[in-house]
């Protein structure tokens, strides 16, 4: 909103210093301030609001030490990170571009599904909360609009040729080349030299007009997608500040690629896919990032607030959406590998449990307990050594994504 106020103050009117909210980086700046403290200031005040309606956690118990004490603490926290994020935005952004509508309606969307998961389990008492056929049709239904859009949207386009520099004077930059933007599912492919994909040419044995059914493939993907972050990020919310760390780092990381892809110039330089209009979602990736620190004032050891399922799954939303329309989806393995490998741990002790009890006639366990931060709180270890070192292990594999722009 601010953005058209100051966009009117300076083309009409011509107002000295309303022209830096053009630049996306002053906007980015300004997002970032204002999140952190709204998470930090106001966030004290919605703890105290979540306390006085006994919105406290429910502690199952899993014979994990120092588990008794989380017990009442206030859950719904990611009613925070919500706010936090959403106040700068509607005021920084242009919210009439399709990426920062999309990033909303991501938002409201998940963080409704996880509301309603939480109070289920609060004031109904129900420890199961939202029925997990629920949650997978809520998150298939945000896959379907996602993917819908972006394969439809007009203004969802890609420039593969960028402009090229041919002559660099001293007081100019001669560009040519100018390419017609054009519609395509193509992605990219890291650490691959021409490391692009086009999901329409798995379907070359169509015959002709294959690139006509490329939703086919497109839409499905950007479902599992959605659905496999969204759970990962609700795994790893299990121990005080570990979500919430991890996923700032993440997020960090895809504000970078997020920026360059949207930037004609560093685009060109890096010699990777142009995405027009999508460098407005920096803004959005800076009011989340602050939102995510600010959150864990509260939420590192000792938490004073957990975000539960409110929180989680609007994490993991927000984080595949914005990899998949930055064209980085194929990077999640390694840039939420944290998610990947509490999620994996899960399947991975389920599935060995149930071969052994029908092998064996008992089940084993690979994990003294999963997820896998649990395995180690069993050996021993304080969760607030657990949670930094997979910080530490979030930033290494941050680093490598973000070393893909030129290794390939």
């Amino acid at each position: 909103m601010l953005y058209y106020l100051f966009e009117y103050l300076y083309k009409e009117h011509n107002v000295p210093g309303t022209g830096v909210f053009q630049y996306i980086t002053f906007r980015s700046g300004m997002a970032v301030i204002l999140s952190l403290l709204i998470s930090t200031i106001y966030g004290k005040k919605i703890i105290g609001f979540l306390k006085r309606q006994q919105v406290g956690e429910t502690v199952r118990e899993l014979g994990l030490a120092g588990q008794n004490e989380k017990a009442g603490t206030p859950t719904m926290g990611g009613l925070i990170i919500i706010i936090a994020t959403l106040i700068p935005v509607l005021l920084f952004t242009k919210l009439n571009n399709i990426y920062i509508i999309l990033l909303i309606v991501t938002t409201l969307w998940m963080g409704t599904i996880g509301f309603i998961d939480d109070y289920i389990k609060i004031f109904k008492k129900d420890k199961q909360g939202l029925k997990g056929i629920f949650k997978v049709v809520g998150q298939v239904g945000l896959g379907v609009i996602v993917g819908t859009v972006l394969y439809l949207h007009p203004g969802v386009t890609l420039r593969k040729e960028t402009p090229s520099t041919i002559s660099l004077r001293q007081t100019e930059n001669v560009i040519t080349q100018a390419p017609i933007e054009e519609k395509s599912t193509a992605t990219t492919i890291p650490f691959f030299k021409n490391n692009e994909l086009d999901y329409a040419d798995l379907l070359q044995w169509m015959g002709d007009g294959y690139e006509n059914w490329a939703w086919l493939v497109f839409i499905p993907i950007v479902i599992f997608i959605i659905t496999a972050v969204s759970n990962g990020a609700n795994l790893t919310d299990g121990i005080d500040g570990l979500a919430a760390g991890t996923s700032a780092i993440s997020v960090v990381a895809l504000g970078i690629f997020t920026f360059v892809s949207g930037n004609i110039i560093f685009s060109s330089y890096l010699n990777i896919m142009y995405i027009p209009n999508s460098g407005e979602m920096t803004v959005f990736i800076a009011a989340f990032a602050g939102a995510l620190i600010g959150f864990l004032w509260y939420n590192s050891y000792p938490a004073a607030v957990f975000m539960g399922d409110t929180g989680s799954l609007t994490i993991g939303g927000i984080i595949a959406v914005l990899a998949i329309a930055v064209r980085k989806e194929l990077m999640i393995p390694l840039l939420c590998g944290i998610f990947l490998v509490e999620n994996f741990s899960v399947v991975l002790q389920v599935s060995y449990f149930k071969w052994t009890k029908k092998r064996y006639g008992e089940g084993r366990r690979i994990f003294l307990m999963s997820p896998l931060h649990h395995h180690y709180q069993k050996k021993g270890y304080h969760e607030s050594k657990i949670v930094t070192r997979f910080w530490i292990t979030g930033i290494i594999l941050a680093i490598l994504s973000i070393v893909t722009l030129k290794l390939r």
